[in-house]
């Protein structure tokens, strides 16, 4: 990227910018998909030939899904969801059917490792809170309680 007079973000190192004649023109990698976006249409187009020239890869068009988030445009702007991200969640852990709660969590919620306790799967545990941290970053309304129940990640129990 450097080669094509971008400049790698300090604060993470998967994006890549290029400002040009008031413009910018931004990349972003995760594995083994981008997204390239801006407002310098040249840029964009000059950039897509020269990784295609480098690289053997496809361009997939407007973003749609990336990462468990869907994107939708329209006239009042861009609008970010998970929902089917929380649908597979709800699915895989048997709760599809289960009723909405304006709070996930009560402040005193008393949760701790108790001795004895009946422990639940650690691998399973810890899946299901990943993909829950990945969540509140749309839904932040969830981050105390992921923030509680990432506590117990080391030694979970049925009761987290």
């Amino acid at each position: 990227m450097k080669k094509y007079e971008y400049r790698q973000s300090n604060s993470d190192h998967t994006l890549f910018l290029k400002k040009r004649n008031g413009k910018i023109t931004c990349l972003i990698i995760y594995v083994d998909d981008m997204i390239i976006t801006g407002d310098d249409e040249k840029e964009i187009s000059q950039l897509k030939r020269n990784l295609f020239k480098e690289f053997e890869m496809k361009d997939l068009g407007a973003l749609k899904y990336l990462l468990g988030i869907e994107v939708k445009r329209s006239k009042q702007g861009i609008f970010i969801n998970q929902r089917k991200y929380v649908l597979d969640i709800l699915a895989e852990t048997g709760m599809i059917d289960c009723e909405p709660a304006d709070t996930p969590m009560v402040q005193n919620h008393g949760l701790q490792i108790r001795e004895g306790a009946k422990r639940a799967d650690r691998g399973k545990y810890q899946r299901l809170v990943g993909k829950l941290i990945y969540l509140s970053h749309t839904r932040p309304d969830l981050a105390y309680a992921v923030g509680v129940v990432s506590q117990f990640m080391h030694a979970p129990q049925e009761e987290h």
